[in-house]
């Protein structure tokens, strides 16, 4: 997920861990992006935010930041981890609800 700034992005991830949909997110200052938007070609600087959850829960995720985040299309992509340590795996499950 991209956002506008760290205060957005934080308010966001706080509301996805308060509902117990993500396990962690970080949030990566210094994103440009460039993108066509309504015609136009736009820049903004944003930040990065990768969340981390498990599969089941990847819906609500999706539904939940959409409504948490001020975009009116939020970049919200799901990748898939095929491999990781088996105790940050375990973490993450555990953590989420």
């Amino acid at each position: 997920m991209t956002a506008p700034g760290a205060e957005v992005a934080e308010t966001v991830v706080r509301g996805l861990l308060d509902e117990r949909l993500v396990a962690c997110g970080n949030v990566v200052p210094g994103a440009v992006s460039l993108y066509r938007w309504e015609g136009r070609i736009h820049r903004d600087e944003e930040v990065v935010v990768i969340l981390k959850t498990v599969r089941r829960l990847v819906p609500r995720v999706l539904e939940r930041a959409a409504a948490l985040h001020p975009y009116d299309v939020p970049e919200l992509l799901v990748q898939d981890v095929t491999d990781g340590s088996r105790a940050y795996l375990e973490w993450v499950g555990n953590a989420c609800g």
